[in-house]
C-alpha cells in the first residue's frame, strides 16, 4: 500500500486515577514531575512502548508489523534478518558493521527493515549497532506528555505477609511483614502533542493502514497494560488536524492552540479527581486547508 499523502497533527489526552503513569528510577520511581510547574510527565518513550505493544497484540505473526524494539530483543539479530534475506554478503574486510559500498544495495536493507518492522517505519531506529542496516527518520513523533494541572504524588506504605524462608515463617506473629511503599498520584489528567509527517512516511512506507493502526493503538493502549503499580489509565479525548498538503497547510502550534482544556467549574473547588471535572473545547476556526476531528 502507498504511504499516507496529508500531514497531521494530533492531541491527546490520557488520565490516571490512584495509580503512577511513568516512573522515574532516578527518583525511586516518584511519579515524573516538571520540579519548576509541579505538572506530571510522561515520556515519549513510555507511550512509544505502549503503541509497539498495542501493535504486537493486534498483529501478532501479520507479514510486516513484526516489533524491532521488544523487550530482551537482540538488535544484531534483527539487523542480520535483513542481510540474509537479501542475500547480501559482507565486506570482506569490515563484515557487517557497514553498509555496502553499492548504494542501492544499502537502500534495500534500510528498505527491507521498514518494510519488515511497524515501529521502524513508524518511528524511525538508528540500526548501526554492529550489524548495520542503516538509519531511518520516521514520520511519527510524539512529544512528552505534561499534566494540564500541577499533580501531588502520594508515597503509600504496603506490607507482605508472606514469607520466603522457613526462619522467617517461624517468627511470631506479626514480626515477619515486610514493608514497603507505592508512590501514587490520586488524579492526572494529561495532554500529549504528536506530530505525523507525509513526506517523512513517503521514505518509510507508512501507510494508511499503518496510519489506522496507530489511531487504534492510541485509543486502545491502556487496555492492554494494566498494572497494579498504573492504577486505572484511560484515553479520553484524541483530536487529529488533517492538512490538505503533504507539506501541510499551518503551523503544527496554531492548531495544537485550538484545544484548550479548562476546569469545568470556574474557579475551581478543590482539586480535580476525574475526567469531568474538566471541559475540552475546540475551535473550529481552522485555517485554510486543514480539518480537525474527534477521533475519541
Amino acid at each position: 500500500m502507498s504511504a499516507i499523502s496529508h500531514r497531521y497533527e494530533f492531541v491527546y489526552l490520557f488520565d490516571v486515577a490512584n495509580g503512577n503513569p511513568n516512573g522515574d528510577p532516578d527518583a525511586g520511581n516518584l511519579p515524573r514531575l516538571d520540579p519548576e510547574t509541579s505538572r506530571g510527565l510522561v515520556t515519549d518513550v513510555a507511550l512509544k512502548r505502549k503503541i509497539r505493544n498495542y501493535a504486537a497484540l493486534e498483529k501478532e505473526g501479520v507479514p510486516g508489523y513484526a516489533i524491532y524494539m521488544q523487550e530482551k530483543a537482540i538488535l544484531n539479530q534483527q539487523h542480520q534478518k535483513a542481510w540474509d534475506a537479501l542475500a547480501i554478503p559482507p565486506d570482506s574486510k569490515d563484515g557487517y558493521k557497514k553498509l555496502p559500498k553499492d548504494e542501492a544495495k544499502a537502500r534495500e536493507l534500510t528498505a527491507w527493515m521498514c518494510a519488515n518492522f511497524f515501529d521502524v517505519r513508524t518511528f524511525g531506529a538508528v540500526m548501526t549497532t554492529g550489524v548495520n542496516t542503516g538509519q531511518v527518520r520516521g514520520p511519527v513523533q510524539i512529544a512528552f506528555a505534561s499534566s494540564v494541572e500541577p499533580v501531588l504524588p502520594l508515597e503509600v506504605s504496603i506490607t507482605r505477609v508472606a514469607v520466603t524462608t522457613e526462619k522467617e515463617s517461624e517468627a511470631q506473629s506479626g514480626d515477619n511483614r515486610t514493608m514497603g511503599r507505592k508512590h501514587i498520584l490520586p488524579y492526572g489528567l494529561y495532554r500529549a502533542h504528536g506530530f505525523i509527517s507525509a513526506k517523512l512516511a513517503e521514505r518509510t512506507g507508512f501507510s494508511e493502514d499503518d496510519l489506522g493502526l496507530f489511531w487504534r493503538a492510541l485509543i486502545n493502549l491502556f487496555e492492554h497494560d494494566r498494572s497494579a503499580a498504573r492504577g486505572e489509565m484511560s484515553a479520553r479525548k484524541l483530536i487529529v488536524f488533517e492538512h490538505e498538503n503533504p507539506m501541510g497547510n499551518a503551523p503544527a502550534h496554531v492548531l495544537f492552540d485550538k484545544v484548550t482544556v479548562t476546569r469545568a467549574d470556574e474557579p475551581s473547588e478543590g482539586p480535580a479527581r476525574r475526567f469531568s471535572d474538566y471541559t475540552v473545547r475546540i475551535d473550529r476556526n481552522l485555517p485554510a486547508g486543514v480539518k480537525v476531528s474527534e477521533v475519541l
